[in-house]
């Protein structure tokens, strides 16, 4: 039995992470494992740079296709789809939001890790609404990048 079925938190073990030069051009990381019937992020890429072996298989991003465009990411009914882009010292991560009070750009936040413990600070940079998801981009430092999944108001 794996960790995460145990405790419902997925660690970096339990993905296919893109390469340093592919997170330096941004790609759509998706945490999703479930093998349910679910396929609106494949709808969702005009690249076609997501797939499915079937309609239960979780999804799968080829990084070399994804451009980093964000279609996918408010569109997953699981909030498991997120952005990553490093640049320099610094990532932009762009993450589905569906909590109140929505934050501001320019906003200092607490960034939370799976578990949403807070691990960090980080700046809201972008917010765009899809539906009824907020999509929020935010800044924070490198080192955090495959770490931070959410964010709260700083307390």
């Amino acid at each position: 039995m794996k960790k995460y079925e145990q405790d419902g938190v997925l660690t970096l073990d339990d993905l296919v992470l893109p390469s340093d030069k592919q997170l330096k051009k941004g790609v759509a990381l998706i945490e999703c494992i479930q093998e349910i019937p679910c396929n609106p992020c494949v709808d969702a890429c005009p690249f076609g740079a997501i797939s499915m072996k079937d309609i239960n298989a979780p999804p799968i991003v080829d990084y070399d296709k994804c451009t980093a465009c964000c279609q996918c990411v408010g569109i997953c009914p699981g909030l498991a789809i997120f952005v990553i882009k490093v640049v320099d010292d610094k990532v932009l991560i762009t993450l589905p939001y569906e909590f109140y009070p929505f934050p501001n750009v320019g906003d200092s936040v607490q960034a939370l890790n799976r578990k949403g413990d807070a691990i960090g600070v980080a700046v809201v940079r972008k917010i765009r609404k899809r539906d009824k998801t907020m999509i929020i981009t935010i800044e924070s430092g490198k080192n955090l990048a495959m770490d931070i999944r959410n964010i709260r108001e700083k307390k």
